[in-house]
């Protein structure tokens, strides 16, 4: 497999921020781009730092209603207004200044990823902040403004994709791409999940198929609690390769949650970063196989943001760059991430554990 990678850096992403003592916090971003160039990822001669600029008002109509993203703008400046029944408030979605801009900010580096895939720049393309899978077209929701991985794929859509392929991986059901393109048939949509019997956002069973013509282009795994590495391997080889190879994608797009680790304090499944390692492997090779290497791919949850999600995304990034990772991480690194923590960080990527055998 070969390829150029690009990596989306957006140092303004660090607007999206709920405040204080919300999970959702933008330093698991920042740590994620610092770890990557700390590892040397960015100077390698096929990886590209690519840029970009906040989506704009008709980008983010593709997916969402003019009135939403009034809205957001008039909540993020201050104006007083009606805004819970736009999924703002106490909780989840707390509003924060400059929602729009942060919002829009995110969505454009999706698409900015996306774009550079499409022009052939770059085979595969990671936007960290990006994967706000849970926003609906108007309302925000699991702590989600603008959904840009829906936003990416609907830029592709009208820039004359044929089909998508979408594979979301966090331990939350990827309900807003589910419902902006349930009677779509040309979006594929696979999300491998906790059950919603037992987490948020209560949806994503295997009955959900899609609508219309679009039906049986939704696909769900929802899994029990205290799924491991071994269990969640086996279910996604057994759905995921079949399903997207089938499809015949022009692009492959990912959302790369790891709040499925067995530390998260939001979720309750058990994977450790040997399945992150696996996983990356099997989109690469799905990438290359099924969609021409045209892979796209977002971060999402995760919220142990020092000890886990630095990791995990690096380890995702360094398969997109072909790079053989060493299993320390370097000293510069965890001292920046230990004093952001005040506490150890995980001194390696593996955890003790070999990945499961293939």
């Amino acid at each position: 497999m070969s390829g150029r990678a690009g990596l989306v850096v957006c140092p303004d992403a660090k607007l999206y921020d709920h405040g204080p003592g919300h999970p959702l916090r933008p330093q698991r971003v920042l740590l994620t781009w610092d770890l990557i160039e700390a590892l040397g990822l960015l100077e390698r001669p096929n990886v590209e730092r690519l840029g970009c600029v906040p989506a704009t008002e008709d980008e983010l109509r593709l997916v969402h209603s003019a009135d939403f993203i009034d809205a957001t703008t008039r909540a993020g400046h201050g104006a007083e207004g009606d805004y819970g029944r736009y999924g703002y408030g106490p909780g989840d979605n707390p509003i924060f200044a400059q929602m729009h801009e942060a919002g829009a900010i995110v969505a454009g580096a999706s698409i900015a990823a996306a774009r550079a895939v499409l022009d052939g720049a770059v085979a595969h393309a990671f936007n960290a902040a990006g994967g706000l899978h849970h926003a609906m077209p108007s309302r925000a929701s699991g702590f989600c403004v603008y959904d840009d991985p829906a936003i990416a794929i609907a830029w592709l859509l009208a820039n004359g994709v044929g089909r998508v392929a979408y594979v979301d991986v966090d331990v939350h059901h990827g309900d807003g791409p589910q419902a902006i393109f349930w009677r779509d048939p040309r979006v594929l949509t696979i999300s491998i999940h906790e059950s919603g019997e037992y987490l948020f956002p209560g949806t994503g069973a295997a009955s959900e198929r899609g609508g219309g013509q679009a039906e049986g282009t939704k696909v769900y795994v929802p899994l029990p609690p205290g799924t491991d590495d071994e269990a969640w391997l086996t279910a996604f080889r057994e759905v995921v390769p079949l399903l997207v190879r089938g499809w015949k994608p022009d692009v492959l797009v990912t959302q790369l949650g790891c709040d499925t680790h067995i530390t998260d304090p939001l979720a309750h499944l058990r994977l450790t970063t040997s399945a992150y390692r696996e996983t990356a492997k099997m989109l690469h090779e799905l990438a290359h196989g099924a969609a021409g290497g045209r892979w796209v791919a977002t971060g999402g949850g995760g919220y142990q943001w020092a000890t886990v999600v630095p990791r995990a995304w690096t380890t995702y990034f360094a398969e997109m760059a072909e790079a053989e990772l060493p299993d320390e991480l370097p000293d510069s690194w965890i001292e920046r991430a230990e004093l952001e923590l005040g506490a150890p960080v995980p001194p390696t990527f593996s955890e003790g554990l070999s990945p499961p055998e293939a």
